[in-house]
Protein backbone atom coordinates (compact mmCIF):
# COMPACT_ATOMS: atom_id res chain seq x y z
CA UNK A 1 0.00 0.00 0.00
CA UNK A 2 1.32 3.42 -0.86
CA UNK A 3 1.78 5.86 1.98
CA UNK A 4 1.74 9.62 1.68
CA UNK A 5 2.52 12.15 4.33
CA UNK A 6 3.81 15.60 5.13
CA UNK A 7 7.60 15.79 5.16
CA UNK A 8 8.72 17.03 8.56
CA UNK A 9 11.76 19.26 8.80
CA UNK A 10 13.94 16.72 10.62
CA UNK A 11 16.97 16.57 8.35
CA UNK A 12 19.06 19.10 10.35
CA UNK A 13 18.23 17.19 13.53
CA UNK A 14 19.18 13.87 11.94
CA UNK A 15 22.49 15.30 10.76
CA UNK A 16 23.13 16.60 14.24
CA UNK A 17 22.47 13.17 15.72
CA UNK A 18 24.77 11.49 13.22
CA UNK A 19 27.52 14.02 13.90
CA UNK A 20 27.56 13.13 17.61
CA UNK A 21 27.80 9.43 16.70
CA UNK A 22 26.92 8.02 20.15
CA UNK A 23 24.76 4.95 20.76
CA UNK A 24 22.26 7.18 22.55
CA UNK A 25 22.03 9.45 19.55
CA UNK A 26 21.64 6.44 17.24
CA UNK A 27 18.69 5.39 19.36
CA UNK A 28 17.26 8.88 19.06
CA UNK A 29 17.66 8.67 15.28
CA UNK A 30 15.77 5.38 15.18
CA UNK A 31 13.00 6.82 17.34
CA UNK A 32 12.71 9.92 15.15
CA UNK A 33 12.54 7.81 11.97
CA UNK A 34 9.89 5.55 13.44
CA UNK A 35 7.92 8.54 14.67
CA UNK A 36 8.03 10.12 11.25
CA UNK A 37 6.74 6.93 9.57
CA UNK A 38 3.79 6.80 11.96
CA UNK A 39 2.76 10.25 10.80
CA UNK A 40 2.42 9.09 7.19
CA UNK A 41 -1.17 9.10 6.03
CA UNK A 42 -2.44 5.80 4.63
CA UNK A 43 -4.62 5.75 1.54
CA UNK A 44 -7.47 3.39 2.34
CA UNK A 45 -9.60 1.77 -0.32
CA UNK A 46 -13.35 1.43 -0.01
CA UNK A 47 -14.70 -2.03 0.86
CA UNK A 48 -16.01 -2.38 -2.68
CA UNK A 49 -12.63 -1.50 -4.21
CA UNK A 50 -10.77 -3.87 -1.90
CA UNK A 51 -13.20 -6.71 -2.57
CA UNK A 52 -12.80 -6.31 -6.33
CA UNK A 53 -9.02 -6.14 -5.96
CA UNK A 54 -9.11 -9.47 -4.12
CA UNK A 55 -11.32 -11.01 -6.81
CA UNK A 56 -9.03 -9.78 -9.59
CA UNK A 57 -5.99 -11.27 -7.86
CA UNK A 58 -7.80 -14.57 -7.32
CA UNK A 59 -8.81 -14.74 -10.99
CA UNK A 60 -5.21 -14.21 -12.08
CA UNK A 61 -3.70 -16.70 -9.63
CA UNK A 62 -6.27 -19.46 -10.15
CA UNK A 63 -6.03 -19.11 -13.93
CA UNK A 64 -2.24 -19.55 -13.61
CA UNK A 65 -1.98 -22.17 -10.84
CA UNK A 66 -5.41 -23.74 -10.55
CA UNK A 67 -7.66 -23.75 -7.50
CA UNK A 68 -5.66 -26.44 -5.71
CA UNK A 69 -2.42 -24.56 -6.31
CA UNK A 70 -3.69 -21.26 -4.91
CA UNK A 71 -4.10 -20.46 -1.22
CA UNK A 72 -5.88 -17.62 0.52
CA UNK A 73 -2.44 -16.46 1.68
CA UNK A 74 -1.30 -16.31 -1.96
CA UNK A 75 -4.22 -14.02 -2.77
CA UNK A 76 -3.51 -11.89 0.30
CA UNK A 77 0.15 -11.53 -0.68
CA UNK A 78 -0.81 -10.50 -4.21
CA UNK A 79 -3.09 -7.77 -2.89
CA UNK A 80 -0.80 -6.67 -0.07
CA UNK A 81 -3.12 -7.49 2.82
CA UNK A 82 -3.17 -10.13 5.53
CA UNK A 83 -4.91 -13.47 5.19
CA UNK A 84 -7.52 -12.20 7.64
CA UNK A 85 -7.97 -9.19 5.40
CA UNK A 86 -9.11 -11.50 2.60
CA UNK A 87 -11.28 -13.58 4.94
CA UNK A 88 -13.13 -10.44 6.01
CA UNK A 89 -14.68 -10.36 2.55
CA UNK A 90 -14.72 -14.09 1.77
CA UNK A 91 -15.04 -16.32 4.85
CA UNK A 92 -13.34 -19.28 3.16
CA UNK A 93 -11.39 -20.27 0.07
CA UNK A 94 -14.52 -21.95 -1.29
CA UNK A 95 -16.50 -18.73 -0.88
CA UNK A 96 -13.79 -16.87 -2.75
CA UNK A 97 -13.84 -19.40 -5.58
CA UNK A 98 -17.63 -19.22 -5.86
CA UNK A 99 -17.46 -15.43 -6.13
CA UNK A 100 -14.70 -15.64 -8.74
CA UNK A 101 -16.77 -18.00 -10.85
CA UNK A 102 -20.22 -16.47 -10.47
CA UNK A 103 -19.29 -12.78 -10.40
CA UNK A 104 -16.66 -12.85 -13.13
CA UNK A 105 -17.03 -15.63 -15.65
CA UNK A 106 -20.83 -15.93 -15.71
CA UNK A 107 -21.68 -12.24 -15.87
CA UNK A 108 -20.30 -11.34 -19.30
CA UNK A 109 -21.61 -12.43 -22.68
CA UNK A 110 -25.08 -13.33 -21.42
CA UNK A 111 -28.17 -13.54 -23.60
CA UNK A 112 -29.29 -10.27 -22.00
CA UNK A 113 -26.05 -8.63 -23.12
CA UNK A 114 -26.69 -9.88 -26.64
CA UNK A 115 -30.23 -8.49 -26.62
CA UNK A 116 -28.85 -5.09 -25.61
CA UNK A 117 -26.12 -5.16 -28.27
CA UNK A 118 -28.30 -4.21 -31.24
CA UNK A 119 -26.45 -6.73 -33.41
CA UNK A 120 -28.20 -8.61 -36.23
CA UNK A 121 -30.24 -11.45 -34.79
CA UNK A 122 -30.61 -9.81 -31.37
CA UNK A 123 -34.09 -8.31 -31.80
CA UNK A 124 -37.14 -10.04 -30.26
CA UNK A 125 -38.88 -10.80 -33.56
CA UNK A 126 -35.70 -12.27 -35.09
CA UNK A 127 -33.77 -13.78 -32.19
CA UNK A 128 -31.12 -16.14 -33.60
CA UNK A 129 -29.20 -18.75 -31.65
CA UNK A 130 -26.17 -18.91 -34.02
CA UNK A 131 -25.88 -15.11 -33.85
CA UNK A 132 -25.84 -15.26 -30.06
CA UNK A 133 -23.12 -17.92 -30.03
CA UNK A 134 -21.00 -15.75 -32.34
CA UNK A 135 -21.49 -12.91 -29.87
CA UNK A 136 -20.45 -15.19 -26.99
CA UNK A 137 -17.29 -16.28 -28.83
CA UNK A 138 -16.42 -12.64 -29.46
CA UNK A 139 -16.90 -11.82 -25.77
CA UNK A 140 -14.67 -14.72 -24.78
CA UNK A 141 -12.00 -13.57 -27.21
CA UNK A 142 -11.64 -10.38 -25.15
CA UNK A 143 -11.08 -12.16 -21.81
CA UNK A 144 -8.48 -14.91 -22.19
CA UNK A 145 -7.63 -14.98 -18.49
CA UNK A 146 -11.22 -15.77 -17.52
CA UNK A 147 -11.50 -18.39 -20.26
CA UNK A 148 -8.32 -19.97 -18.92
CA UNK A 149 -9.79 -19.83 -15.40
CA UNK A 150 -12.91 -21.63 -16.63
CA UNK A 151 -10.85 -24.27 -18.42
CA UNK A 152 -8.71 -24.96 -15.35
CA UNK A 153 -11.73 -25.24 -13.08
CA UNK A 154 -13.56 -27.46 -15.54
CA UNK A 155 -10.76 -30.04 -15.36
CA UNK A 156 -10.14 -29.72 -11.61
CA UNK A 157 -13.85 -30.14 -10.85
CA UNK A 158 -13.74 -33.77 -12.04
CA UNK A 159 -12.70 -34.42 -8.45
CA UNK A 160 -15.89 -34.99 -6.39
CA UNK A 161 -14.29 -33.09 -3.50
CA UNK A 162 -13.87 -29.93 -5.57
CA UNK A 163 -16.21 -27.13 -4.39
CA UNK A 164 -17.50 -26.60 -7.94
CA UNK A 165 -17.90 -30.29 -8.77
CA UNK A 166 -21.70 -30.22 -8.82
CA UNK A 167 -21.75 -26.85 -10.56
CA UNK A 168 -19.78 -28.16 -13.52
CA UNK A 169 -21.46 -31.57 -13.52
CA UNK A 170 -24.80 -29.83 -13.99
CA UNK A 171 -23.53 -27.00 -16.17
CA UNK A 172 -24.86 -28.32 -19.48
CA UNK A 173 -28.36 -28.79 -18.05
CA UNK A 174 -28.22 -25.35 -16.42
CA UNK A 175 -27.21 -23.72 -19.70
CA UNK A 176 -29.96 -25.55 -21.52
CA UNK A 177 -32.58 -24.40 -19.03
CA UNK A 178 -31.30 -20.84 -19.30
CA UNK A 179 -31.38 -20.76 -23.11
CA UNK A 180 -34.77 -22.44 -23.26
CA UNK A 181 -36.42 -19.46 -21.56
CA UNK A 182 -35.93 -17.35 -24.71
CA UNK A 183 -37.99 -17.33 -27.88
CA UNK A 184 -35.42 -18.16 -30.56
CA UNK A 185 -36.21 -17.86 -34.26
CA UNK A 186 -35.62 -21.44 -35.47
CA UNK A 187 -35.89 -23.15 -38.86
CA UNK A 188 -39.28 -24.68 -39.57
CA UNK A 189 -37.73 -28.16 -39.51
CA UNK A 190 -37.66 -27.89 -35.71
CA UNK A 191 -41.08 -28.07 -34.08
CA UNK A 192 -39.80 -27.25 -30.59
CA UNK A 193 -36.69 -25.92 -28.91
CA UNK A 194 -36.14 -29.35 -27.35
CA UNK A 195 -35.18 -30.64 -30.80
CA UNK A 196 -32.29 -28.15 -30.86
CA UNK A 197 -30.70 -29.63 -27.76
CA UNK A 198 -28.22 -31.97 -29.53
CA UNK A 199 -27.13 -29.14 -31.85
CA UNK A 200 -26.58 -26.77 -28.95
CA UNK A 201 -24.67 -29.42 -26.99
CA UNK A 202 -22.36 -30.01 -29.95
CA UNK A 203 -21.87 -26.27 -30.40
CA UNK A 204 -20.81 -25.78 -26.79
CA UNK A 205 -18.50 -28.79 -26.87
CA UNK A 206 -16.83 -27.46 -30.01
CA UNK A 207 -16.56 -24.02 -28.42
CA UNK A 208 -14.76 -25.47 -25.40
CA UNK A 209 -12.30 -27.28 -27.66
CA UNK A 210 -11.60 -24.28 -29.87
CA UNK A 211 -10.99 -22.12 -26.81
CA UNK A 212 -8.40 -24.59 -25.51
CA UNK A 213 -6.64 -24.47 -28.87
CA UNK A 214 -6.77 -20.67 -28.77
CA UNK A 215 -5.31 -20.52 -25.24
CA UNK A 216 -2.49 -22.94 -25.97
CA UNK A 217 -1.16 -21.22 -29.08
CA UNK A 218 0.37 -20.58 -31.48
CA UNK A 219 -1.90 -17.62 -31.88
CA UNK A 220 -5.14 -18.00 -33.78
CA UNK A 221 -8.13 -15.69 -34.10
CA UNK A 222 -10.88 -17.24 -31.99
CA UNK A 223 -13.67 -15.54 -33.93
CA UNK A 224 -12.26 -16.59 -37.30
CA UNK A 225 -11.88 -20.16 -36.08
CA UNK A 226 -15.50 -20.21 -34.95
CA UNK A 227 -16.65 -18.75 -38.26
CA UNK A 228 -14.94 -21.64 -40.07
CA UNK A 229 -16.75 -24.19 -37.89
CA UNK A 230 -20.17 -22.57 -37.78
CA UNK A 231 -21.41 -23.94 -41.16
CA UNK A 232 -20.80 -27.48 -39.91
CA UNK A 233 -22.75 -26.81 -36.72
CA UNK A 234 -25.60 -24.93 -38.39
CA UNK A 235 -25.55 -26.32 -41.94
CA UNK A 236 -27.24 -25.17 -45.12
CA UNK A 237 -29.90 -25.18 -46.31
CA UNK A 238 -31.69 -25.75 -42.99
CA UNK A 239 -30.11 -22.79 -41.20
CA UNK A 240 -30.00 -20.38 -44.13
CA UNK A 241 -31.66 -17.17 -42.99
CA UNK A 242 -31.52 -18.24 -39.33
CA UNK A 243 -27.84 -17.70 -38.51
Amino acid sequence: MLCFGTVLHIRPRILDVVAHGSGENADRLADMTAGNSLQHKRVRKSPGERRQEILDAAVRLISERGYNGTSVQDVADAVGVTKQGVLRYFPSKDNLLAAVYHENYNTFGSVEDFMASGLPGSVPDDFRLPAYLRFLVHCNSTRPMLVQLFSILQVESFNPAHPLHDEFANRRDSIWQYYSTYNWNLPSEFTSFEEIRPTLRHALEIMDGVQLRWLRGPAIDLCDEWADLEPAIFPSPIWDGYR
